[in-house]
């Protein structure tokens, strides 16, 4: 399973993803690579794009991603809710939490 956990402190300030969906065969697993494709979107977008400072770590199967910064807490938030709704479509391979810090 993916468990999918974001940072909140009144406004999103990171999240973490850790873990394979085990849906599929590596390679075809549409469930993995929706989740990473989003991940690493957000992460891009606000590392590259609005050239906002972050800390970022990858290894395999696990991204965290955190920051303090008002724009990227809105991109966070775009990823907190397609989120929700894959963990919705396949909740058998995706938890999404909440973590206030």
């Amino acid at each position: 399973m993916i468990t999918v956990t974001f940072f909140r402190s009144g406004s999103f300030s990171g999240y973490e993803f850790s873990g394979h969906s085990d849906y599929a065969e590596s390679g075809s697993d549409i469930v993995c690579a929706a989740v990473s494709s989003a991940a690493y979107l957000t992460a891009n977008y606000i590392t590259d794009s609005y050239g906002i400072d972050a800390d970022v770590t990858v290894e395999d199967g696990y991204m965290k991603l955190t920051v303090n910064n008002a724009e990227a807490s809105i991109l966070i938030e775009g990823l907190y809710r397609h989120m929700l709704q894959l963990e919705e479509q396949y909740e058998k391979e995706i938890k999404v939490k909440i973590t206030e810090v």
